[in-house]
């Protein structure tokens, strides 16, 4: 029996490496809906790609990105009624943006009332010219100047407290190659780029940085998750469940159809409690066509 239970969790584990994933969208809430579409679009060239209320649920919500969700990673930005201000927390850390000039944006920025954090320039010993801004909710946006890309909202950063287990959880539990790491004593942090394909300036990539020291995180109330697609809900919520048990983290909604949409999920927290959703790739794809309707 124990030599069967390892061929199949052999199996699954091998079957996450070859699975069909891509980062679907992010999800968060702000304090003023329409004031946050507007800054997105004027300040970082964003599209509304849709936007509805739920007055039965208590909320609207707006979706908008770079490009269409059948192909591109997006924001789905929820308003709660009469709620407006969240607290992001320690545990999540920025989203990265992709330009071919970020200077004009930080100018954007300003005029438009959210906070230029660190002026544009190149990092340390570098060529990499990056600014860092806040959106009016206190969101925290990596602006990054580099060449043409498929997939301009580039990255999420997530604060982790034990940077090699958070690492592997991610390349285990769902595949994800390790694009790049980086470790700075002199300056007491050390980074590693986890996603899927090959060329981090080339998709959207999950930036995990670890603070020396740093030994517990908040994680807020304001971000609540990211969205992952795959082939096999059931068998990515195995793998989960498997690495879960070796590294932590846990399953917070078992893999099943949602009740509402019909759309298969399952969604868990990662070692620092941060939450990940994963969405069946097929009927993400019908659910957004029926949304449209």
């Amino acid at each position: 029996m124990a030599a069967m239970e390892n061929v199949i969790r052999d199996d699954v584990l091998e079957w996450v490496k070859n699975d069909t994933h891509r980062f679907l969208n992010a999800v968060i809430r702000v304090g003023d809906l329409n004031r946050t579409v507007e800054f997105y679009k004027k300040c970082f060239g964003m599209q509304l790609l849709s936007q509805k209320d739920f007055p039965e649920e208590n909320c609207s919500k707006a979706i908008v990105g770079f490009g269409p969700q059948e192909s591109h990673f997006v924001l789905e930005l929820i308003y709660i009624y009469g709620v407006e201000k969240y607290e992001v927390g320690t545990a999540w850390g920025h989203f990265g943006i992709a330009a071919q000039n970020i200077y004009p944006i930080v100018e954007k920025v300003r005029q438009l009332g959210g906070v230029v954090t660190k002026e544009p320039g190149k990092n340390e010993g570098g060529s990499q010219v990056y600014a860092f801004v806040e959106d009016p909710n206190g969101y925290s946006f990596e602006l990054l100047q580099r060449g043409p890309t498929p997939e301009p909202l580039c990255q999420i950063m997530l604060q982790v407290t034990d940077l090699d287990r958070a690492t592997s959880f991610y390349e285990k539990a769902l595949g994800m190659n390790i694009l790049f790491k980086y470790d700075s004593p002199q300056h007491q942090f050390a980074i590693a780029m986890v996603g899927y394909g090959s060329d981090q300036t080339q998709t959207t990539v999950l930036e995990l940085k670890y603070d020396y020291n740093v030994t517990e995180l908040t994680a807020g109330n304001a971000y609540v998750h990211v969205a992952i697609g795959t082939s096999d809900v059931y068998k990515s919520a195995a793998a989960v469940a498997q690495i879960t048990q070796e590294l932590g983290g846990k399953i917070v909604h078992p893999p099943g159809p949602n009740p509402l949409t019909g759309t298969k999920t399952t969604s868990f927290l990662d070692l620092d409690g941060m939450k990940t959703v994963l969405v069946d790739n097929e009927e993400y794809l019908k659910e957004i066509k029926n949304d449209g309707q």
